[in-house]
């Protein structure tokens, strides 16, 4: 075997055609080529898959029972495969939970710091809380100066049985005073008649002696008898009053207990640190009137109440009417012009029959048991901040203990950027210092991570959930950093994307971290920049689907030049700066004071009819601005209501005025969000070209013999699908301590049919051997179905061609889920009127340069056909054919969500305080276009 190579011969899984090559150990390669080419199938599929299987392997025995279930690469061959480490770009996390900060452990570090060198304070009056030990009451005690001292204790309640037993048990001990209601008393010589029980305080003496230096070791052990008998207390009796002990914590002014500062009392996950209220999620789930009566303007007969608008509650509506009458309201009149107190009694009454609909939805929740009334109930609920912890997740005891001045949830409720720097200036007294020194140094660097990956303007308390998958990848990037690991294999999917080149700098150098800590690192890349930086670039091809999945070059990058990708490297080939663009104007959409997040009042004109690119660094609002301002209220406006799910937390921006919405029909927003999460859901079903397909095979006359229609071809309803699989055609396997997998069927080999059904055919293809079809091996058989091969043509005009018709949606990129969104938008375009405005989130996602050349033709094509086109994008090839440029920032977090510059490219790049300017001037060589018309 060599050692210093990872050796794969004959890989033939997918699409790959027999790839044998030979990869560098500790080296950084660039995995590159068309989309579909193979690339992520050799990396992840065969690369990781087999370093996953060698690590399960030196596991237990009850982890290589999962062996037999993980599909296998197909290869002949592979040598010198380390343990392996996947850095996907998606975001696998849907608890609430989990945020950046435990997501990256650096909140972990937080919390040992907190418990190590916290201040307590407390939480009745704010005086210090304090922890006293029996040399630190001794040394307070010297340095009162008193003449004389009592060290005592107060008998616990729970030892006062009855006077004799007290007495007897006292004496046992060898104490011999008590001081009852403070009259000093000898066991020996107790009143006739004297109930030391009933005595309000009753205090037991230790010792009484001086209180000057020479006695502090005799006070040191008086004090630590007194800790010991009086559960924790002891009391120093002097002429002038007493002062109190505790080795518990407890307020030093008012006495009121505190918790012993642990790790666990700071974790919003642990019963000891969470707030009782909202159990450590923050916020709490309240009905709310907006979503229980959606339209204010609908009434009560049309169904204002939209709980009771349900088919199963006819009879609450009956009782609803009636008792409106009752009240004399109208139940024809639109909701918000009852009156107040109607609306109140409807909402919140209860009288005879009738139960308003808020105490209904409560009693409702007994039954919470029933997953169907859980799914109910949460779309009338709204999370709203918790009022006991104000949203900091934690109980008053954690947020009691400070360090700085700071909180723990004030401190995580900080970006990484400013959490740094709040370190940095952090003042310590040497004792805390020493204590602290290596906590701090793991929380200075993981936080320089972050900070290098792009990441400095994410907040530490923000749910992972939330995050992009491009930034849910770079907190994989950053932990792999810190986990320090050797001798390892990470395999990443793209890591540039998401990215504004202004950061891909800082990760390629993280890279190369990883690299020179003796791992190997392989990357799925398409960025220039990126694969210039790689000690060695397989480039597979020529093309994609089954005109790919060979190797095209397997060296150094210098030495690609004959490639595709190596003619863009040398210049050969380029996206040229366009000759003429479209004029910005004379329709416009202006929006005015968008606030949302970090937007800070953004006034930005986006011009109708043309291409425009939203830009600016990671982190600057730019989704937030198009998202959350633009589309929702664009949504509100055109279709009457909007597609935020508000009982889910999804926010609607505010803006101060949006002109220009008159000139279009609808908007549309084209995401990289999966187009189903099942393998039932496929290419060909989702621009609904299935039910052509269907209808081919219904007509031929087996089917017509058999009786078949076309249902019987579809593997979603009972009758021709296996009913073993119900038509998927895999089972889910649930693999514990591993990602779920999905294996064919045993029953019917992965076809999804039953096998009569498989008998019909069309040129010889059974409907299972048309859904193994590519886009263009369709396209050729159907050349003579018109509707079916338009629908397909469409497809592959989105650089989709070589994806099978069938395959499953689970195995699409993210960036393939928005072509074929966009496939489908073209595909509806000449069967629809007027003019829309199309919203895209980086559409570049998993491009090659080729394949974004095909790219900016597609949404040409929808400008030229009078629609609008707005993208995100952070490709600069792609911004420099956009007709305008709103670009954002001029930095991350709360140091963006303002307007930099916006305009033609040529103006943005003159633009000095601009970062994506300074990189788009470069680009911009050639003499400024004239515009078009």
């Amino acid at each position: 075997m060599a050692e210093s190579v990872i050796r794969i011969v004959n890989a033939r899984q997918n699409n790959l055609q027999g790839v044998t090559v030979d990869l560098p150990h500790r080296a950084l390669t660039v995995v590159t080529g068309p989309s579909g080419s193979g690339k992520s199938t050799l990396a992840f599929d065969t690369l990781y898959a087999e370093g996953q299987r060698r690590y399960i392997e030196s596991l237990s025995t009850y982890a290589k029972q999962f062996l037999e279930r993980m599909p296998k690469p197909l290869v002949d061959r592979l040598e010198g495969i380390a343990p392996s480490v996947a850095i996907e770009q998606r975001n696998p996390v849907v608890s609430s939970r989990s945020t950046v900060g435990t997501a990256t452990e650096v909140y972990d570090h937080l919390r040992l710091l907190w418990a190590r060198i916290g201040r307590s304070f407390c939480r009745a009056c704010g005086a210090p809380v304090r922890v006293d030990t029996p040399q630190s009451a001794a040394d307070d005690i010297v340095a009162g100066g008193f003449a004389r001292v009592q060290i005592a204790f107060p008998l616990p309640p729970v030892a006062r049985l009855a006077h004799a037993a007290v007495v007897e048990n006292l004496r046992a001990l060898g104490f011999v005073r008590v001081i009852a209601d403070a009259e000093l008393r000898h066991l020996d010589d107790l009143p006739a008649g004297l109930d030391l029980t009933v005595a309000r305080e009753l205090l037991v003496v230790v010792d009484r002696l001086g209180g000057s230096a020479e006695f502090t070791g005799r006070i040191s052990e008086a004090v630590a008898v007194a800790f010991r008998e009086g559960e924790g207390v002891a009391l120093a009796l002097h002429e002038g009053g007493r002062l109190r002990f505790t080795r518990t914590p407890s307020c030093s002014a008012c006495d009121t207990p505190a918790a012993t500062v642990t790790p666990a009392l700071f974790s919003f996950n642990n019963p000891r640190g969470a707030c009782a209220a909202c159990n450590g999620f923050g916020a709490v789930l309240e009905y709310d009137e907006s979503l229980v009566v959606p339209d204010p303007e609908c009434s009560l007969a049309d169904g204002a109440i939209d709980p009771w608008t349900k088919p199963r509650y006819e009879a609450r509506r009956k009782i609803l009417l009636d008792h409106a009458r009752s009240l004399g309201a109208d139940p024809t009149k639109p909701w918000r012009k009852l009156k107040a107190s109607q609306r109140r009694e409807l909402l919140y009454g209860r009288k005879g029959r009738y139960i308003g609909i808020l105490p209904f939805l409560k009693d409702l929740e007994e039954k919470r048991y029933k997953q169907y009334i859980r799914v109910f109930l949460r779309q009338y609920q709204l999370a709203k901040t918790c009022q006991e912890c104000g949203g900091a997740r934690l109980n008053a005891d954690a947020l009691a203990v400070r360090i700085g001045g700071a909180t723990i949830a004030e401190v995580a409720a900080r970006p990484v950027d400013g959490m740094h720097a709040w370190l940095q200036a952090l003042e310590l007294t040497p004792f805390e210092r020493q204590v602290a020194h290596l906590i701090v140094e793991q929380l200075d660097d993981r936080l320089a991570f972050l900070r290098d990956v792009g990441l400095g303007y994410l907040s530490l308390d923000r749910q992972t959930r939330t995050l992009s998958g491009g930034e849910a990848q770079r907190i994989s990037l950053s932990n792999a950093l810190g986990a320090r690991l050797v001798d390892t294999l990470y395999v990443l999917d793209e890591p540039s994307v998401g990215l504004h080149p202004r950061d891909t700098d800082r990760l390629l150098a993280l890279l190369r971290r990883l690299r020179d800590g003796g791992n190997t690192v392989i990357v799925v890349e398409h960025d220039l920049a990126a694969i210039r930086q790689a000690d060695f670039m397989l480039e597979l091809g020529p093309g994609a689907g089954e005109r790919g999945g060979r190797v095209v070059h397997a060296g150094p990058v210098a030495s690609a030049s004959q490639s595709l990708t190596g003619q863009y490297l040398t210049g050969q080939k380029r996206i040229a700066v366009p000759s003429a663009r479209r004029p910005a104007g004379p329709l416009w959409l202006k929006v005015r004071g968008a606030e949302l997040h970090n937007l800070h009042g953004v006034d930005a004109d986006i011009p109708l009819g043309a291409l425009t690119a939203v830009t600016g660094v990671s982190g600057s609002g730019k989704s937030t601005l198009l998202y959350d301002v633009v589309y929702r209220n664009l949504e509100g406006t055109l279709r009457g209501g909007h597609s935020a799910k508000s009982h889910l937390g999804e926010a609607v921006g505010r803006v101060a005025s949006i002109t220009g919405w008159e000139f279009l029909q609808d908007v549309l927003l084209i995401d990289q969000s999966p187009i189903g999460r099942s393998p039932r859901s496929n290419p060909i079903t989702f621009i609904k070209a299935f039910d052509e397909v269907r209808e081919l095979f219904a007509a031929q006359p087996l089917a017509r013999q058999r009786k078949y229609s076309p249902s019987t071809f579809s593997f979603n309803m009972p009758g021709g699908r296996c009913e073993e699989c119900e038509g998927a055609g895999h089972v889910h396997v649930e693999m514990v301590f591993l990602a779920d997998v999905f294996v064919p069927c045993e029953a019917c080999g992965g076809s999804r049919y039953r096998r009569d059904v498989l008998d019909v055919r069309i040129q010889g293809q059974s409907i299972h051997d048309v859904l193994q079809w590519t886009v263009e091996e369709a396209i050729a058989r159907f050349r003579h179905q018109p509707k079916l091969g338009t629908a397909l043509w469409h497809l592959q005009q989105v650089g989709l061609g070589y994806l099978r018709l069938g395959q499953p949606a689970t195995t699409l990129s993210g960036g393939e889920a928005q072509r074929l969104k966009i496939a489908r938008e073209l595909i509806q375009a000449g069967k629809r009127d007027g003019r829309k405005l199309y919203i895209l989130d980086e559409p570049t996602t998993g491009l090659h340069l080729d394949d974004v050349r095909v790219l900016i033709q597609v949404l040409d094509r929808l400008v030229d056909a009078g629609h609008t086109v707005v993208v995100i994008e952070h490709h600069l090839d792609v911004i420099k054919r956009a007709d305008w440029i709103v670009d954002l920032g001029p930095d991350a977090g709360d140091a963006g969500g303002r307007l930099v510059v916006q305009g033609v490219p040529e103006h943005v790049a003159e633009c000095d305080r601009s970062h994506t300017g300074r990189y788009l001037r470069p680009l911009l060589l050639a003499p400024v276009p004239a515009l078009a018309g």
